[in-house]
């Protein structure tokens, strides 16, 4: 087993203390040099994998910049799960519902590479980061799937015009016989490895790719690629720039994930129980979303028979079926039902459809009102979770 020596520096300039750094030494027992006010935690490194051991805060890490890092932050407070960072200029802030917890900001991309270190254990980015630069790691984890937010999709785009203009599907464009291995097709992205993957995993030879960050769209146009292979959200940058997607050439469907370190799941304390935390938190607002409760009172002989009245409505079920209850009323000394009250949960696209028949079945005093929460018994993501690490 390879030889490991920590040396600490007492004093650091940086304007980050708490940042480290890590240098290798030829011929020598690997060494890591940190920098920090106190002795961090230590950071092993063995045969080019990292490791932070004994560290006892749980790390989050969430994207730092663009519309993915708003619509975080705005997803989380929704959550009651206010991030509170004293500082912009700071990478570091705090969750103060959940103690133990760290935030860092990151670009997408660190974030999934310091999950596969060790120096994170969650985060939050779009799918298809995690896809392109996790590599398909085994200790990645994905624990939410769907955020519902940064919706978008890897694909190819060609040009509309020129040897590409009766050209609509991936099988079409590679059988052209304009690709030779002498003279490749030419594929700009920025995404270097989910690229020649979807390329080899669909047979499809004779094609090399250029490393591009940014305007993409353009790369056509100046001849310096034949098609692209992109983010598409809308489609609009790829029509103003006369490209077109093709069947078959959508590589990816992408939006924000929650993701997770199997690793720090299993083996560092109180990342699990965090993790379920946030988990329910996420899930019972995102269920609530959309959904609406819906009050009424009604007249009736008894609760089973408003019951019964309610069920024979196709929209009016609710999640498990309408909660009935009576509503008393006092009349010459004596206390008896003179309605029943209703409440039933309904999606805001049915909403106005289940008032008409609560109203046609006899309703009144209709109330309706947003819901916040929506919490299951156990969430199902959470029990898979839990089977997936074999707990």
């Amino acid at each position: 087993m390879a030889a490991i020596h920590y040396t600490y520096l007492q004093q650091c300039h940086s304007p980050q203390p708490s940042l480290f750094s890590a240098k290798r030494q030829q011929r020598s027992p690997t060494m890591v040099v940190f920098c920090s006010s106190t002795p961090p935690s230590p950071l092993v490194t063995v045969n080019g994998n990292s490791r932070v051991v004994d560290r006892k805060e749980v790390r989050l890490g969430l994207p730092s910049k663009g519309r993915m890092a708003a619509d975080t932050l705005d997803l989380l407070k929704d959550c009651q799960l206010s991030v509170r960072q004293v500082n912009p200029r700071q990478y570091v802030a705090q969750i103060p519902q959940l103690s133990n917890l760290e935030v860092w900001f990151q670009r997408q991309k660190d974030i999934v590479r310091k999950l596969v270190s060790g120096d994170l254990d969650l985060g939050i980015v779009g799918f298809d980061t995690v896809s392109e630069y996790g590599q398909g790691n085994d200790d990645l984890i994905l624990v939410h799937d769907a955020l519902e937010y940064g919706e978008c999709h890897l694909s190819i785009a060609i040009p509309k015009y020129g040897i590409f203009e009766n050209i609509n599907s991936l099988d079409e464009l590679t059988q052209m016989p304009q690709w030779t291995e002498e003279k490749p097709l030419r594929v700009a992205t920025g995404f270097t490895y989910l690229g020649p993957k979807f390329m080899k995993d669909n047979g499809i030879k004779h094609v090399t790719f250029s490393t591009a960050d940014g305007a993409l769209e353009a790369a056509p146009a100046m001849g310096i690629a034949d098609v692209i292979l992109d983010l598409v959200s809308s489609g609009t940058t790829l029509r103003e720039n006369n490209l077109k997607e093709i069947e078959g050439g959508v590589v990816l469907q992408s939006q924000a994930v929650l993701v997770a370190s199997k690793k720090s799941l299993i083996h560092r304390n109180g990342v699990l129980d965090i993790t379920h935390e946030i988990l329910e938190r996420l899930e019972a607002h995102l269920r609530a979303a959309g959904q609406f409760t819906v009050t009424a009172n009604m007249r009736g002989n008894s609760a089973e028979e408003v019951a019964e009245r309610i069920l024979n409505q196709s929209s009016l079920s609710g999640l498990q079926g309408p909660t009935v209850s009576p509503v008393f009323c006092k009349r010459d000394g004596e206390v008896y039902p003179d309605y029943y009250a209703i409440v039933i949960c309904v999606p805001k696209k049915a909403l106005y459809k289940s008032v008409q028949q609560l109203r046609a079945i006899g309703g009144s005093g209709v109330l309706v009102s947003p819901l916040t929460y929506i919490f299951d018994e156990e969430t199902p993501r959470w029990k898979q979770l839990l089977s997936n690490l074999g707990i």
